[in-house]
């Protein structure tokens, strides 16, 4: 299990995360919604370790998480940058030395690439890629280290209907293989879709946390999206 506890983050005198404690049980989606400015992408970078946060605990099966964690979580960013002089396989073949991952590991990433729709830009340098194409080349990137905990900020941006059918697919096969997955959004249609839970951020401090049905019941609204401005009303 991931385990948040208190996790604080400021940026001079604005507190950007206040607080916040949540967890995330392997073979999850957890969606962490909230409007701009809630605070969502300054946790997936706290998560992730590219940002120090000045109070509070990260942990995976009770074992606490120092600043480099790249063995235990991955971060998918809002925004795609791909190195613009490598192609895409050799985004792969970077990763793969990276995490010194054991041989065979061509056949996965040869998979990921053709699941993605990307087979095709192989030998594509980044630099000529969509921004679509950028954002599956980090997917598959990503995938391929194999992290037992995965942050995706805004995933869909960007992507077609069908990259986003195909992810939401490799989600769920994710899912059935232990991964704990936090999705960032603010995109109540796709958070009903993929998440089992939800956790609410406002103001960069925890609202409130459940599933659809238990949050509907709570406050007492059927919409989603009227249920989500109900909890993050001032």
């Amino acid at each position: 299990m991931l385990q948040i506890e208190g996790l604080g983050k400021r940026f001079g005198a604005k507190v950007a995360v206040d607080g916040l404690s949540f967890s995330v049980a392997a073979g999850e989606i957890v969606g962490l919604l909230g409007p701009n400015g809630a605070g969502k992408s300054t946790t997936f970078l706290a998560l992730a370790g590219f940002l120090r946060p000045e109070a509070g605990t990260i942990s995976w099966n009770g074992v606490a998480l120092g600043h480099d964690r790249g063995r235990t979580i991955a971060l998918i960013p809002e925004t795609p940058e791909v190195y613009p002089l490598l192609t895409v396989w050799e985004h792969l073949v970077f990763v793969a030395k990276s995490n010194a991952l054991a041989p065979g590991w061509e056949k996965k990433a040869g998979e990921l690439l053709e699941r993605l729709g990307l087979g095709g830009e192989r030998d594509t340098l980044g630099r000529a890629l969509s921004k679509g194409m950028r954002q599956k080349t980090l997917i598959a990137a990503t995938l391929l280290a194999d992290t037992p905990v995965l942050l995706l900020d805004e995933p869909m941006i960007g992507l077609d209907p069908q990259g986003q059918r195909e992810l939401r697919e490799m989600l769920f096969d994710l899912r059935t293989t232990g991964k704990a997955i936090v999705i960032s959004t603010h995109m109540i249609e796709q958070a009903q879709q993929l998440c089992d839970r939800i956790v609410i951020l406002k103001d960069g401090r925890f609202v409130a946390a459940g599933t659809f049905d238990e949050l509907r019941e709570r406050v007492g609204r059927e919409d989603a999206e009227e249920l989500f401005l109900e909890l993050t009303r001032a």
